[in-house]
């Protein structure tokens, strides 16, 4: 027994080595850290927090428990962006306002008759908190939200405070546009890349330091940094548990294919994964020959991505229970994979090869709105399919890269 003993902790000893060094370097998040400091920057004050199930420590406990049991905080109210507080609503669908079931603390719905927080949802309001895992990507609407927010605060004279959490796609990548002035929406609120390398915290920042906010009335905000984050950082590299922040995006790895399929995504004309078992990892429909399309991309030699044939069936959504055909996107080198243009070269290849199914022919009137909204300019649109070239669109689609990546480090916290 002895030298089983011996035997089981020679070999458990460099697994606890490892586990112990992990627990070391885990990422703290904003909630954590203002748990730590006692709650300071909230004692005797009422709070509102704007949140969804994401909003959680390293041991998942919700940052609506942790601020309703907190002494000296009183959460008087929830704010609900798109998906619910709960996350048990659809994308795109109204959330409605209603009463938390866990805390009996009113939620008021910031996605369905208003996007923004009222004067009456404000009125008994000190502090209004945001915690939530985005995504890194500027059509992802809680970026949107959070400014909107901001605005209401400054107009009403309430502080904002942002527990911060990490950019999954770290701190440095940055592609696409900026949103052109006349192309804002809600899925492109900010005028922003669409790739833009900065955590809630850092951009909520740089809403108020460029003037992003309408209100001409200051900002209160107060920003609670992360400990142990670094800009090289992609999400598994936290050792932080992942939520996810809606419905089709299970893992922090797809929140890495979610910019270089989703825009496509939104001509609906061909199915990026999206009710099949890999959102956001395909492109693929029942009029595409797996092995020829791959062939296709493999000869465009894009950097940091490889390809493999894929046949499946949805199971809902874009082209439910057809026999689809295309290809998995694996992201080989994610600092080099040009991520946002992976899915312009992918319709340039299907334009090749079945010109009779080209993107614009296919997608439904209804969609070309929402792409340009996605996309942040109308200009995108008419620069690329003109021939279905991504050569054609690089020089539009970089633009304004330089100048954000000079810009933007002025509010790294990080």
């Amino acid at each position: 027994m002895k030298n089983f003993i011996s035997t089981l902790l020679l070999f458990l000893t460099p697994i606890l080595a490892i586990a112990q060094d992990t627990a070391d370097y885990r990422v703290k998040p904003g909630i954590e850290v203002l748990r730590d400091n006692g709650f300071a920057q909230l004692k005797g004050k009422r709070v509102g927090l704007i949140t969804n199930p994401t909003g959680v420590d390293n041991s998942l406990k919700a940052t609506i428990d942790i601020l309703n049991e907190a002494d000296g905080v009183e959460l008087v109210a929830l704010f609900a962006p798109e998906h619910g507080v709960r996350g048990d609503i659809t994308a795109g669908a109204s959330v409605g306002n209603t009463v938390d079931p866990s805390t009996g603390v009113k939620v008021y719905s910031l996605y369905g008759t208003t996007k923004k927080p009222t004067a009456d949802m404000l009125r008994d309001i000190d502090a209004l908190v945001y915690d939530i895992q985005d995504n890194g990507c500027r059509s992802y609407t809680f970026i949107s939200t959070m400014a909107m927010a901001m605005d209401q605060c400054a107009r009403f004279g309430k502080e904002f405070v942002v527990l911060d959490r990490p950019n999954p796609l770290g701190g440095n990548k940055i592609e696409g546009l900026c949103t052109d002035p006349d192309d804002i929406s809600f899925v492109g609120y900010l005028p922003i890349p669409y790739i833009y390398g900065l955590t809630p915290g850092e951009l909520a920042g740089m809403i108020v330091g460029e003037k992003m906010l309408k209100s001409e009335k200051p900002l209160n905000l107060t920003v609670i940094p992360m400990q142990g984050w670094d800009r090289e950082m992609l999400f598994e590299d936290t050792a932080m548990p992942w939520v996810l922040p809606s419905p089709h995006l299970p893992t922090p790895q797809t929140a890495i294919f979610y910019p270089a399929t989703g825009i496509a995504g939104e001509l609906d004309y061909l199915s990026i994964g999206v009710g099949y078992t890999l959102p956001f990892r395909t492109f693929a429909a029942s009029w595409i020959d797996a092995d020829k399309l791959v062939s296709k991309l493999e000869s465009m030699r894009i950097p940091g991505v490889e390809f493999r044939p894929i046949h499946y069936k949805p199971y809902y959504g874009f082209e439910k229970g057809k026999n689809l055909q295309g290809v998995e996107l694996y992201i080989t080198d994610f600092d080099d994979a040009p991520l946002t243009l992976i899915q312009f070269y992918a319709m340039e290849a299907l334009a090749e090869l079945y010109p009779s199914h080209k993107a614009l022919a296919m997608a439904p009137a209804r969609r070309l709105d929402m792409f340009d909204k996605v996309t942040g300019s109308k200009k995108v649109r008419p620069v690329f399919f003109r021939n279905y070239k991504t050569a054609d669109l690089i020089p539009l689609w970089d633009r304004d890269i330089e100048s954000f990546k000079k810009k933007k480090t002025k509010y790294h916290l990080y």
